[in-house]
């Protein structure tokens, strides 16, 4: 199983700026040799030739896009993302976009003010240049997206739209979000980085139909680099250096869940493979098992979640409910099923399963498992279960996707690594390590 890169997309439409990884860009933005404007001309170009095929975007506005661009070379620098075009998923509000939610009950609907996350990005002097698909409610339920690596394989959901433009070169950053596994899968499968960042750790309010407890904002990327840029844009801060210290010894837990016996051969070979070159580069490597107390808040996830999910969309359910789609439907029946002892008894299973969980960081750094169980499925209507991501995203862990490998069909395979809860920066820079040793080995 070769760690070389998947299809190659730079080829497949208009390759001019858009090319540029975010961080290449800013780079020359600073030094006057590009524009703001030629920047998103180039990505709108190549969204506009591949579009047709991928339908990643939900409403793009050319005008508009060239308008704040323009905006933004005839003003000073805000920040860390001035000039540099942005893409946001379709469950947060944009203040000069609709934002539709992903269903058709609010097409149309024009919000007053942009979300908080979406405010942090403008603030940083971000391009919004549009609004990417997503599920209804970002639910489980797929999506029209397709995969730009192989048109007839899914790219993911929730956050599929974000993901397969940032992999087809429409646009270098998008916003996701992960009840479990919206951010980690959707980047596997369409090979680009994504990043879930620790509970908390990003702007989060002004988000409608949200599963407060889990639901988690994310990012993706076509570098490394550029997950420290939009992290640091996204808290206001300057980029942490992605060095770990030269004599530190990386202690590695090959963490492969209760759900391992879902991992496809791609999987299984790329954890083999990963383990054997980071023990060969020095790091200690030792396979454990999630604790039980994790275990047991796993076995009531589906309360937590179906719960606060039934909640968000209660007047949808009310008001629209032949509208929904089935999966919604499913939500909003099965309400009265989960009563307010079981959520609660839930989310104390969690606040346990998460105590037990950060004893675990006190002997390793790092734990890493698959992203998905493998390639994208051949199934533009799969709904493949976050098997090896809501366990993390219950426990509030930070997690990073490594578009490392490749598996049988040549499809992108993704490496998923998991650290302590808000060492974030920390995550990435194991992140750097790791990416130099499994790349160069």
């Amino acid at each position: 199983m070769p760690n070389l890169p998947a299809t190659d997309l730079t080829g497949a439409g208009p390759g001019g700026l858009n090319l540029l990884s975010a961080s290449e860009a800013r780079a020359r933005l600073d030094r006057g040799e590009i524009t703001a404007e030629q920047l998103v001309r180039d990505c709108l170009a190549r969204i506009e030739a591949r579009e047709p095929d991928i339908d990643a975007w939900v409403f793009l506005d050319s005008g508009l896009a060239l308008a704040q661009a323009r905006a933004r070379d005839n003003e000073r620098p805000r920040g860390l993302l001035h000039g540099i075009p942005v893409a946001i998923k379709d469950i947060y509000d944009t203040a000069d976009m609709p934002t539709a939610y992903g269903t058709t009950i609010h097409q149309g609907h024009q919000p007053a003010v942009d979300s908080a996350w979406v405010a942090a990005l403008r603030d940083g002097g971000a391009v919004i240049l549009g609004k990417t698909r997503t599920t209804e409610f970002a639910n489980l339920y797929p999506t029209t997206t397709r995969n730009p690596h192989n048109f007839e394989r899914t790219p993911g959901v929730s956050s599929s739209g974000s993901a397969a433009a940032v992999a087809d070169f429409m646009v270098p950053l998008a916003t996701g979000s992960q009840t479990g596994g919206s951010v980690i899968r959707p980047a596997a499968m369409c090979g680009v980085y994504g990043y879930k960042p620790s509970f908390g750790e990003f702007p989060s309010g002004g988000v409608r139909h949200a599963k407060p407890s889990i639901d988690t904002p994310g990012l993706f990327a076509r570098t490394l680099d550029d997950i420290a840029l939009m992290r640091a844009a996204s808290l206001g801060q300057a980029p942490a250096p992605l060095d770990l210290p030269g004599d530190s010894r990386l202690r590695v837990g090959v963490c492969r869940t209760e759900n391992w016996s879902q991992a496809l051969p791609e999987s299984v070979a790329m954890i083999t493979e990963t383990t054997e070159k980071l023990a060969e580069a020095g790091a200690a490597v030792s396979y454990i098992e999630p604790p039980a107390e994790v275990s047991q808040a796993m076995a009531e996830f589906w309360s937590i979640v179906a719960t606060e999910d039934a909640k968000a969309i209660a007047t949808e359910g009310r008001d629209h409910f032949d509208q929904l789609n089935p999966w919604s439907q499913k939500i909003v029946s099965e309400a009265k099923d989960h009563t307010e002892a079981q959520y609660q008894k839930a989310k104390a299973l969690a606040v346990r399963g998460r105590t037990a969980i950060d004893a675990v960081f006190e002997d390793f750094d790092v734990l890493i498992t698959p992203s998905a169980r493998g390639e994208a499925p051949k199934d533009l209507s799969a709904m493949e279960h976050s098997y090896f991501n809501s366990i993390w995203t219950l426990m509030y862990l930070p997690c990073l996707s490594l578009p490392a490998f490749t598996g049988p069909s040549g499809m992108p395979v993704g490496l998923q690594l998991v650290g302590h809860r808000n060492a974030d920066e920390r995550l990435l820079a194991i992140g750097h390590w790791i990416e130099q040793r499994i790349g160069s080995a």
